[in-house]
């Protein structure tokens, strides 16, 4: 992020160090320069992206919503827009299929767009606004997210972390903060940041969806709050007991303001065609090619390389839980190459004890590689090999570098929908009504309640 980079901020560790004589901190930090970026006009094109983000978001959760998860989020859920945030922030995440920003290697809309949704309940903005809130609070916390480093990754769940910031600034901009709002919102939801990796050490731990909940809902009463007038420590980023003094051993705060490219960077987050952490993402990709190839039947070894984090997450030989399929580059290649494109339905137990899967799944050997150690994050690449024949994919399906059709989006979100109990027709007038002019809040949170009952 730094080499060549242009910073708003020349020592961003100097910054908020100084009172003003009334002893409030100077605010010339890193959140009020954020804040002042996120107060640019959001073009057509961008609003039209956050559509197709939020239309991605409410298929992911619906079909979510059925998960065991799911369930018991909805049956525990209080009342109240706050209980709402957190609820529908905990639904996003669980089937592993909801968006990804490779660079900041977090999910930005599990906790941004339902925080936005519930937000929305309160202050009822035009469907515009609303999908303005959605594009500023994408890049609020990819811009965190992107300077965290690879050290806080290592033990820190960055869309747990780095979640609050992004759902406080769409949270706020709804509530029609002004700039010193914002940032407070900013501030107050960063310091409640949290979510540890160890969750994925656990075969049938549901963490992962308690830190998109908590992101939610923690930026939502930030927004609130700071609308209200109370304030927040302003250098939590950069502070030296902050947010990257304790969690960042290799982060750049001030790779935060890096100076604002042409788009917003809504357009650079990807969508996942597969019910499975992103990680395997492009294995699958060559997995699939791969099959068109070759006889893969036999006993023939198959080889994936991959970069060192795809293997770190993801190598399990012998998945015994849903959640482990979808975190196994084995039990990947081994349903794309005996079953084709990956459904939900082949990361269930059933095809997890599938013995034919079992028996391809131990023929799959997985290496790391310098050839894409070296381009990761920026790029998320795999190989997969069988006998001569070898498959290299350097961008996953998904990716900006490798996009998917809009057409491809809303075939995704009916088959989510429909997986959740809706019906062909509700999730079709669902997605004309988000992707068109139609669209209101009032119909989008309507229909989206209408859909989880």
């Amino acid at each position: 992020m730094t080499g060549g980079a242009t910073f708003w901020f020349t020592q961003p560790q100097s910054l908020c160090k100084h009172q003003n004589m009334s002893g409030q901190i100077a605010e010339n930090c890193i959140l009020t320069g954020l804040s002042e970026l996120l107060d640019r006009p959001v073009d057509a094109a961008s609003l039209a992206r956050a559509r197709w983000h939020l239309l991605d978001w409410a298929g992911c959760a619906i079909a979510g919503a059925k998960e065991p998860a799911g369930a018991i989020l909805r049956e525990t859920q209080g009342a109240g827009a706050a209980a709402e945030a957190f609820c529908w922030g905990g639904l996003g995440n669980i089937l592993e299929m909801d968006d990804v920003d490779k660079r900041a290697l977090l999910h930005p809309g599990p906790s941004i767009v339902p925080a936005a949704l519930a937000m929305a309940e309160i202050a009822q903005p035009s469907f515009e606004t609303l999908l303005i809130a959605i594009v500023k609070g994408y890049e609020a916390t990819i811009r965190v997210g992107r300077a965290v480093g690879p050290g806080h990754y290592a033990l820190w769940h960055n869309t747990g972390t780095c979640g609050p910031i992004g759902a406080a600034a769409a949270c706020a901009i709804l509530l029609n903060a002004d700039q010193r709002q914002l940032a407070h919102a900013m501030a107050l939801a960063m310091s409640q940041a949290t979510g540890l990796w160890q969750t994925r050490h656990d075969p049938v731990s549901m963490g992962k969806q308690l830190h998109t909940a908590n992101a939610a809902r923690a930026g939502f009463e930030a927004a609130r709050l700071a609308s209200a007038g109370f304030t927040g420590p302003l250098d939590i980023l950069e502070g030296e007991q902050g947010f990257f003094a304790a969690t960042c051993p290799d982060g750049d705060p001030a790779a935060v303001l890096v100076a604002p490219s042409s788009d917003w960077m809504i357009h650079e987050v990807s969508f996942k065609p597969w019910p499975a952490c992103r990680h395997a993402h492009a294995v699958i990709d060559a997995a699939l090619e791969l099959r068109e190839r070759v006889d893969w039947q036999g006993d023939a070894p198959i080889r994936v390389e991959t970069y060192l984090d795809a293997l770190k997450f993801c190598d399990r030989s012998r998945p015994q839980t849903v959640i482990e399929g979808k975190f196994s580059l084995q039990h990947a290649v081994a349903v794309s190459l005996a079953r084709g494109a990956p459904s939900l339905e082949h990361f269930e137990l059933n095809a997890l004890n599938d013995p034919d899967l079992a028996t391809l799944r131990a023929r799959v050997r997985v290496e790391s590689s310098a050839e894409f150690d070296s381009v990761y994050p920026a790029h998320f690449g795999a190989r997969v090999s069988l006998g001569d024949q070898s498959v290299t994919i350097e961008d996953a399906m998904g990716d900006p570098e490798n996009p998917v059709s809009e057409t491809q989006i809303k075939d995704k979100a009916r088959m989510l929908m429909q997986a959740g109990g809706v019906s062909d027709a509700i999730a079709r007038n669902f997605i004309e009504k988000i992707q068109n002019a139609t669209g209101s809040v009032e119909t989008t949170l309507k229909l989206i309640r209408e859909a989880l009952a």
